[in-house]
């Protein structure tokens, strides 16, 4: 294989079987469950790299059922997204993902940098019940329960708050293990349509797990929680701030 042939092959890993094709993504009948809880803000601050601000002691804990995407296929997904501000702007700091698909996995830490890892969440209705779980293995590391479209939410609303920025820590090694990249990324959900949203009274248990640490973040009060239904393509990102000419210098 020539260097033209790699030029025009060499958009992803494996070279001559991609893991996945190149994005954007559309995502139809994506469905989210999440809980906004009240955490300790010296455990926020650890994990919340600068420039990026914690504005607020809260978390969003989500659990995103995904049926039917380009490029991905269907898979589900869990995790943590941290209220933040960036320049004074609002937005989400994805702090911890989880989801049961290689693909997508690959995808989202090699273009923006997604802290995906291996899982088995789920989402589902048990009745008058909304339900989410997340399984690392045989252990129970999220449980989340929500009463089923008690109240209609305003779709105008909650389009306006998937419209905000999120940031991204992208991580990528060199051979030698030392940092390659390392860059804050920034993303939006464009081309968004709500088919509906609810709220309803909601509980949420984090439990211990050495490799799936949701815990960290715990749980102190339950805030409010949503649940949505909507189409939408997930963009392609941005770097808005290099760490390596830091990295590279000596330190202080």
């Amino acid at each position: 294989m020539n260097i033209d042939a790699i030029r025009k092959s060499a958009f992803a890993m494996p070279l001559t079987s991609p893991s996945y094709p190149p994005g954007p993504y559309r995502f139809v009948n994506r469905e989210y469950m999440i809980i906004t809880y009240r955490t300790d803000m010296e455990a926020l601050r650890a994990i919340v790299p600068e420039p990026l601000e914690v504005t607020e002691p809260l978390v969003k804990y989500e659990f995103i059922r995904m049926p039917d995407s380009t490029g991905f296929g269907d898979y589900t997904e869990s995790g943590q997204v941290i209220p933040v501000s960036l320049n004074g702007r609002k937005g989400g700091y994805v702090h911890a993902m989880y989801l049961n698909d290689d693909s997508p996995i690959a995808g989202g830490r090699e273009i923006w940098g997604f802290p995906k890892k291996l899982a088995d969440p789920c989402i589902h209705v048990e009745k008058d019940t909304l339900v989410g779980k997340l399984m690392v293995g045989s252990v129970e590391v999220a449980s989340a329960t929500m009463g089923y479209k008690h109240r209609a939410l305003d779709t105008g609303a909650v389009l306006k708050s998937l419209q905000e920025p999120s940031w991204l820590m992208k991580i990528i090694p060199h051979v030698d293990c030392t940092p390659r990249i390392c860059e804050l990324v920034e993303y939006y959900l464009e081309d968004i349509t709500v088919k509906g949203a609810w709220s309803g009274p909601a509980g949420l248990e984090l439990h211990d797990h050495a490799l799936a640490p949701v815990a960290r973040l715990p749980v102190r009060e339950v805030i409010s929680a949503t649940h949505v239904l909507a189409d939408l393509t997930l963009g392609l990102g941005r770097v808005m701030h290099d760490y390596m000419p830091q990295l590279r210098a000596p330190a202080a």
